[in-house]
């Protein structure tokens, strides 16, 4: 399989880039990966003028973003490693969602708001691995994890009915120990070694 991961934080030396690199190294062994980087890449999130006023009158203006298009129409699969901020994913993650899986790649609507057609049915596989810094129950139980939901109810379904999927997640990672980062990260080795 021809796997992504898109990798969202803004240090190389924190432990969400230790956990990509993980990931990277342990998909390498097995499949052909490309790996996104989109601090690195210095990824613009703030969407532009032409591709705003393009986005419900096509032809989507994807010029500015076409090699990530490209990846994401190619790809079989796509696994994201960032962090959760305010119970959300980083800016820089949010605006790669809103300028790369926009309309003619990610999905068609019908002209007037109408109904929404995914196409990203290449896609086969969609993982997340993610840290928080609170704990699982404010995460779950009192904010109703509203990332993971944004995640796995509207971007997952862009990729058709029957994409796998899995969600890993390092909860309460404020008061995290070694031993507990260690345990996670092996758990992220052991899930990606099987795919």
């Amino acid at each position: 399989m021809l796997i992504q991961v898109v990798h969202s934080h803004p240090l190389v030396d924190s432990y969400n880039h230790a956990l990509f690199r993980t990931i990277v190294e342990t998909l390498e062994h097995r499949h052909e990966v490309i790996a996104t980087d989109l601090y690195r890449e210095e990824f613009s999130p703030a969407m532009t003028e032409g591709e705003r006023r393009s986005y419900y009158q096509g032809p989507y203006a994807e010029d500015a973003v076409a090699r990530l298009v490209g990846f994401l129409r190619r790809a079989d699969g796509i696994i994201f490693c960032f962090p959760h901020w305010w119970f959300s994913m980083p800016a820089m993650l949010k605006g790669y969602f809103d300028r790369v899986w926009a309309p003619g790649t990610a999905f068609a609507h019908e002209t007037g708001g109408g109904r929404i057609k995914p196409l990203l049915t290449n896609i086969r596989l969609f993982g997340v691995v993610t840290t928080y810094g609170s704990p699982w129950w404010l995460t779950r139980i009192v904010m109703q994890d509203p990332g993971r939901k944004v995640l796995f109810r509207a971007l997952k379904p862009m990729c058709g009915p029957h994409v796998e999927s899995f969600y890993l997640a390092h909860y309460d990672m404020d008061r995290s120990t070694p031993a507990s980062r260690i345990a996670f990260a092996d758990r992220v080795r052991a899930r990606i070694a099987g795919l």
